[in-house]
């Protein structure tokens, strides 16, 4: 039974983290091998819910209990972090600056926090800055990618016994935690590099090779010869191959065939075309940048290392090519020679030769057909969220706005 209530609330800076969080809230972003509400939920020992957006309440709803501690959804919980969270009194916040972190609340200041955001009733207790990190922009994702699998490997692991890996592996060092009804074949696995986990029922096929550190979730396989680079994470239910380096693929996405991602975040329900491939550094070894969904505009990333973000039921053609820090939207489907804008707004349909609207009524029957093949549906809920985000991305899609004109 759950000792606590948490309900996590997404930050000021959540339009940031679009296209990651258009159909989500900010705590269901994978990074490491769970999402952040799967790890506070685990470290917290605790029932979570979430405080989002209007249009996301029907699929996400709120849980307001007689107490019920609060935290800003972009957060990772570090052991300092949580520590501190449970010596909270009620009615009291952590707070950094001019920002709160995390609050420990009754039912009525619950409610009453939420509808103005505004800390002057409460008490407040300072804390370091060390203690805090939380995930700013896109491409963190990547970039603490391995610091978190690593937490999470530890978390998930202590005091288990792996399943032991078939002989026919060649397994180096000892950091690999394989989970029950996983399967692997003929194939290198370096952990001196980075803790390896293999998810319940995943599949590693034969002649993979792969360095950690490495999170191949449940239900997802490595096709034959894929070659493997941590700091990787590849999310439940997806069918992954050819060569993969520091990205993570949120979950229930393929790219299944030859060609290169790299240091880049790919969403749900995403497709990669065969022989794809993205830049992930600039020939002029130039500092990135990528489009930003708050400023609207392209901002630098401190980084010379940063490929494509993928939206969520995003696709892309056989051969696409992907400019350094590329975004892709939500909805969108690339395909055609030549290499696409770095920015493609939402539900774009076409590539580098130019784009129409993929239609709601087209937009909902693909996904249809996509998530049926994981069992799964595009509930009626789900496509009241598309239509949203279809309709608050219209003036992204200039091509619309010439055709109005």
């Amino acid at each position: 039974m759950a000792e606590r209530n948490i309900i996590l609330v997404d930050p000021a800076h959540r339009d940031g983290l679009k296209p990651f969080a258009w159909a989500r809230p900010v705590s269901s972003i994978r990074i490491g091998i769970l999402t952040i509400a799967e790890k506070w939920q685990q470290r917290m020992n605790a029932d979570i819910s979430y405080d989002v957006p209007d249009y996301l309440v029907s699929k996400f709803p709120i849980k307001i209990e007689e107490e019920n501690i609060l935290i800003q959804a972009h957060l990772l919980p570090s052991l300092e972090l949580t520590e501190l969270i449970k010596t909270l009194s009620s009615g009291e916040f952590l707070v950094h600056k001019d920002s709160w972190v995390a609050a420990k609340l009754t039912k009525e200041q619950t409610h009453e926090f939420l509808a103005g955001k505004n800390l002057f009733a409460f008490k407040k207790q300072n804390v370091d800055e060390y203690v805090i990190r939380g995930i700013q922009h896109v491409w963190d994702i990547f970039q603490w990618n391995e610091f978190e699998l690593n937490a999470d490997f530890e978390l998930i692991t202590r005091g288990r016994m792996s399943q032991e890996a078939d002989a026919s592996n060649k397994i180096i060092g000892n950091k690999i935690f394989i989970e029950e009804g996983a399967k692997l074949s003929c194939s290198i696995i370096n952990t001196t590099t980075g803790p390896v986990y293999i998810g319940k029922n995943a599949m590693v096929m034969e002649g993979c090779m792969i360095r950690g550190s490495l999170a191949l979730c449940e239900q997802s396989q490595l096709k034959m010869g894929a070659k493997i680079y941590g700091a990787t994470t590849i999310g439940p239910d997806c069918r992954v191959g050819g060569e993969v380096n520091n990205s993570v693929i949120q979950g229930y996405s393929n790219k299944a065939h030859d060609g290169f991602l790299g240091n880049s975040v790919v969403g749900e329900w995403c497709n990669i075309g065969a022989d794809s491939n993205n830049s992930n550094l600039k020939n002029n070894y130039d500092e990135v940048k990528v489009w930003n969904y708050s400023s609207k505009r392209f901002i630098p990333t401190g980084t010379i290392f940063c490929g494509l973000m993928m939206g969520d039921h995003a696709k892309c053609g056989i051969n696409t090519m992907f400019n350094t820090g590329t975004v892709v939207g939500y909805g969108a489907n690339v395909f055609g020679d030549g290499f696409p804008r770095q920015y493609i707004p939402e539900f774009a349909w076409g590539g580098a030769a130019g784009f129409s609207t993929f239609q709601l009524d087209k937009f909902y029957q693909t996904a249809n057909a996509v998530m049926g093949r994981r069992e799964k549906s595009f509930s009626e809920t789900d496509q009241k969220i598309a239509r949203f985000i279809f309709n608050e991305s219209m003036n992204s899609r200039s091509w619309e706005k010439a055709i109005e004109n």
